[in-house]
C-alpha cells in the first residue's frame, strides 16, 4: 500500500468516526418540524373555535400535547438538541397550551360574560407565560421527579377537556347556561393559578427510558389507552382533574408528613437527592 493511498485511508477513517459522533444537520428538522406541527395544531383549534367547532378545536390542542411529548424525546433519540429548539418548544407551548385554551374557552363560554369573562382567560394566559418562563429558568435545579406547578400541557387538557365533554353531551349556546358558563370561570381560574404555585405535579419521567418498570403498569397503560378508546372526552377530562388535584394533595400530604414540599433542589448534582429547600 502507497502513502497516498494510506493516508486516504485514515482520512476516510476520522470522516467515518466524525460522522459517527456527530449527527448530520438535516436530522435538525425533524424535531423542530414536530414542534411546528404542534404549533399549527395549537393554530388550527383557535380557527375550529371561531366557526364554531368545539369538538374539532379540542381534538387539535390533545393532538399538540401528544406532539409536543414526542419532539423533546425525538431530539435526544437522534441527538438533535439545540438552544433554539428549546425555544422553539416553549414558544409553541405558548401558543399551543397558554394563547389558544384561553381563545377557545373564551369563544365557548366567557365572552357573554362582559369583562368579567376577560379575567379568567388573561389568568390563564398569564398563567401560562409565567410557568413557561419560571420553568425555563429553573430547569438546572427543580427535582425532576416533579414539576412546579401544574405544566402548561395540562393546564390546557383541563380547561379543553371541559370544554370538550359538555359539547359532546350536546350542551350549545352556552351563554343561555348560567350554571355553565360560571363552571368554564371557574375551571379557566384554576387552572391559570395553578401553573403558578409551587405544587409538586408528578412529572413521569422516572417511567421509562432506561429503567425498568413493573409489569403491572404496563397492564395499567394498557387498560387506561381501553378506556380512552371508549370514551375519549370523558376519559382524558377525568385523568387530567385528577392530575391537577394531585399537586395538592401531594403538597398536602409532605406538609403533614413534616416532608420538604418544594422541588427546588439545593444543589444540581443529583436530581433524585433528598436536601430540598423545605
Amino acid at each position: 500500500m502507497t502513502d497516498d493511498t494510506q493516508d486516504s485511508g485514515d482520512e476516510d477513517a476520522e470522516i467515518d468516526a466524525v460522522s459517527t459522533r456527530r449527527p448530520r444537520r438535516g436530522l435538525y428538522v425533524l424535531p423542530n418540524a414536530i414542534t411546528l406541527a404542534a404549533l399549527f395544531s395549537g393554530f388550527y383549534g383557535v380557527v375550529m373555535a371561531i366557526n364554531g367547532r368545539f369538538e374539532a378545536a379540542a381534538i387539535a390542542i390533545f393532538v399538540a400535547a401528544v406532539l409536543d411529548a414526542m419532539d423533546g424525546r425525538v431530539a435526544r433519540m437522534t441527538r438533535t438538541q439545540s438552544a433554539f429548539g428549546e425555544q422553539m418548544d416553549s414558544l409553541s407551548d405558548m401558543v399551543s397550551f397558554g394563547a389558544a385554551p384561553a381563545l377557545i374557552v373564551y369563544v365557548w363560554a366567557l365572552k357573554d360574560l362582559g369583562k368579567l369573562g376577560w379575567i379568567p382567560a388573561f389568568v390563564y394566559v398569564a398563567g401560562a407565560a409565567l410557568r413557561l418562563a419560571r420553568f425555563n429558568v429553573n430547569i438546572g435545579v427543580v427535582d425532576r421527579r416533579f414539576f412546579q406547578g401544574l405544566p402548561s400541557p395540562a393546564a390546557a387538557a383541563l380547561v379543553i377537556g371541559m370544554v370538550w365533554v359538555f359539547d359532546d353531551a350536546g350542551y350549545r349556546d352556552v351563554y343561555s347556561i348560567p350554571w355553565l358558563e360560571w363552571t368554564a370561570f371557574a375551571v379557566t381560574l384554576y387552572a391559570g393559578l395553578s401553573m403558578v404555585t409551587n405544587a409538586p405535579f408528578y412529572s413521569f419521567k422516572t417511567i421509562g427510558g432506561r429503567r425498568t418498570v413493573p409489569f403491572v403498569v404496563l397492564v395499567a397503560v394498557m387498560l387506561v389507552i381501553a378506556l380512552i378508546a371508549l370514551d375519549p372526552p370523558r376519559v382524558l377530562f377525568a385523568i387530567f382533574v385528577a392530575y391537577g388535584l394531585s399537586g395538592y394533595l401531594v403538597f398536602a400530604w409532605r406538609r403533614f408528613k413534616g416532608q420538604p414540599a418544594s422541588v427546588i433542589s439545593t444543589s444540581t448534582d443529583d436530581p433524585d437527592e433528598k436536601g430540598l429547600h423545605p
